[in-house]
């Protein structure tokens, strides 16, 4: 039986399009990617750097410290030791991984990891071109569900919520730095819809190519 590795990014494509998402794991046709921004990685990687500034220090950032939600909160990776394994944790390539007991693989990378009695929170970075709506971070809650599903999968404690971090554009000062506003959203996270999520996906990729198609993958 062949096995396969799936990552959030492939189950938000099951999720859209079952045929393109079977297609694309089994090599035989791939969704053209288009340009990808760069703003977002420059973003993630300017973030990373400014929390663990404050991780050093013991301190959490202000855009967490001055939330309601963070009370009792503190970065994860205040030794050696965790700074070691959120390394790996935020390697794109490496990630938080499990390993199913028929060989198939979910792994995800984090942004960063906060904890609060022992307890572990996934925190994710988003930025955008304006303010949230009522909506958006919905888009994100399997993200949440996936990286607390593999936590739990690695032995840790963890809460059941989340938390996406949101930075947006909202003005343009006269010596010409650009302002973000940042705004903090609290979501319960549910590794039970993530491990049904990937074992429906698993059973598909064992199953006969989907029928239905998308305007994607008509011609194919």
């Amino acid at each position: 039986m062949k096995t396969f590795k799936l990552s959030p990014s492939s189950l938000n494509l099951f999720r859209d399009c079952q045929r393109c998402f079977w297609l694309d794991k089994h090599n035989i046709w791939s969704r053209p990617s288009g340009i990808f921004p760069s703003l977002p990685n420059g973003m993630d990687y300017v973030l990373k750097n400014h929390f663990d500034k404050f991780r050093d220090k013991g301190l959490l950032p202000p855009e967490l410290c001055n939330k309601q939600h963070c009370e009792d909160i503190k970065l994860f990776g205040d030794n050696d030791k965790e700074k070691d394994i959120l390394k790996g944790w935020r390697n794109n390539l490496k990630g938080i991984r499990w390993t199913d007991e028929n060989g198939n693989t979910l792994f995800g990378a984090v942004d960063n990891i906060l904890v609060k009695d022992n307890k572990l929170i996934v925190l994710d970075y988003k930025t955008r071109g304006s303010k949230i709506k009522e909506d958006t971070a919905e888009h994100y809650r399997h993200q949440l569900d996936i990286y607390n599903f593999l936590l739990k999968k690695n032995n840790y404690k963890t809460e059941d919520y989340g938390f996406l971090l949101f930075y947006y554009p909202s003005n343009v000062l006269e010596t010409g730095e650009v302002v973000f506003e940042n705004e903090l959203i609290r979501m319960e996270a549910s590794p039970e819809h993530a491990e049904k999520l990937f074992g429906d996906a698993i059973k598909l990729l064992n199953g006969d190519c989907p029928e239905a198609k998308c305007n994607w993958c008509e011609g194919t």
